[in-house]
């Protein structure tokens, strides 16, 4: 009877086999897709022309490797162990990045899987949803948030120094951090603040300087941290 069973099982494995016309099919529609992906997801983006590369061509590579473990339960359980290490050997990516490295592989298991057509709907779903995101507002950051750096003299009380400027010119402050330079004779103070106009930047910065003695000041786009999963 185990003969019987061990017999059936390596027939039906044996039996499983990929033709050189479906592997060239499955092949270009697997790098049009990945260039779909690399488009979308480098789209106004400044990505480096790497991740363009590993975007384009991973579905192909992930769609080689199914089709050449396809029946092979021992070599897929080894592959899904290679790519677990790949995530150690790479340095970390925003979300939308690995969001697009996740869909390249999906694609490229569609793919390697023969279901081409469930590969182009899903591909074009998640492309159209992805660029409809990056026109619009939604998760940019706040042109009118600021990051104001400013040095003041040991002998000031920076508690409340500028409070009424910034009553005047912004909706809301708050002082971040504070550190002393310059052997203890300056103090740098870091504020968070929402600007009620913009273009009224300058003139609180012309305040600010009539008050701190004419020192440093540096009013900045908020730093943002990067989107890691």
């Amino acid at each position: 009877m185990l003969e019987n069973l061990a017999s059936t099982v390596t027939t039906t494995i044996s039996s499983i086999t990929v033709t050189n016309e479906s592997f060239a099919v499955c092949s270009i529609v697997s790098l049009l897709l990945g260039a779909l992906i690399a488009f979308t997801f480098c789209f106004k983006q400044k990505k480096s022309r790497g991740l363009v590369l590993a975007l384009t061509i991973l579905p192909l590579l992930v769609q080689v490797v199914i089709m050449m473990v396809n029946g092979n339960i021992g070599t897929g359980v080894a592959v899904l162990g290679a790519f677990s290490l790949v995530r150690f050997r790479s340095v970390p990516a925003s979300a939308k990045d690995i969001c697009g490295i996740f869909l390249a592989m999906a694609v490229g298991l569609a793919a390697g899987s023969e279901q081409l057509v469930l590969a182009t709907v899903f591909t074009t779903i998640v492309c159209a949803i992805t660029l409809i995101y990056s026109f619009s507002p939604l998760g940019r950051a706040d042109k009118a948030v600021k990051e104001l750096h400013v040095t003041i003299p040991e002998s000031l009380d920076y508690s409340e120094i500028f409070d009424d400027i910034f009553e005047k010119y912004t909706s809301s402050s708050e002082l971040v951090s504070t550190k002393t330079t310059g052997m203890g004779s300056l103090y740098k103070l870091t504020y968070e603040i929402t600007l009620k106009d913009v273009k009224e930047e300058k003139k609180m910065i012309d305040e600010i300087r009539t008050r701190n003695g004419n020192l440093e000041i540096n009013c900045s786009k908020k730093a943002e941290n990067p989107d890691l999963l």
